[in-house]
């Protein structure tokens, strides 16, 4: 009986094991090494030190479209948390391109830099929330592009 239930035991831990493999594969990436890839999280103070790089970044605004409207960081498009899905943005046509990401306080950043990141993007860099910005914030529409940065 003993050996019985070491074996369900057994089964059971492998179960979940396995389960939990499962999990973390469909969210992260994993390169040769076993390391899980991701984006890149990093300070406002190195954002604003990218965003005067003449680079061809993007910077990516998560929140919602009114959110955006009552002030962003000049030269920011608006690209919704809610609205990246499993395509990527017509917005954000280049894979390639150094996109730096943020949103109000830095929980929609960092689900939106990793959706990103899923999709295909190469160089995502996340750095919080707005609340927290030190430069210049502007108010209005949405800008297309950013090519004055």
């Amino acid at each position: 009986m003993k050996q019985i239930i070491r074996s369900i035991a057994a089964m059971f831990t492998a179960g979940i094991i396995l389960l939990l493999s499962l999990c973390s594969c469909q969210t992260n990436l994993h390169d040769g090494d076993g390391m899980v890839r991701s984006y890149t999280q990093i300070s406002q103070e190195e954002a604003a030190q990218m965003m005067e790089r003449d680079d061809g970044h993007c910077i990516v605004d998560v929140r919602t479209r009114e959110e955006y409207e009552t002030g962003h960081i000049p030269g920011a498009i608006c690209v919704p948390n809610e609205e990246i899905g499993d395509t990527p943005p017509e917005a954000l046509p280049d894979l390639n391109q150094i996109l730096l990401v943020y949103c109000r306080s830095g929980r929609r950043s960092k689900e939106a830099a990793q959706k990103l990141f899923d999709l295909g993007y190469t160089h995502v860099y996340e750095f919080g929330g707005i609340i927290d910005w030190k430069g210049e914030i502007v108010a209005g529409e949405e800008t297309s592009s950013n090519d004055e940065n």
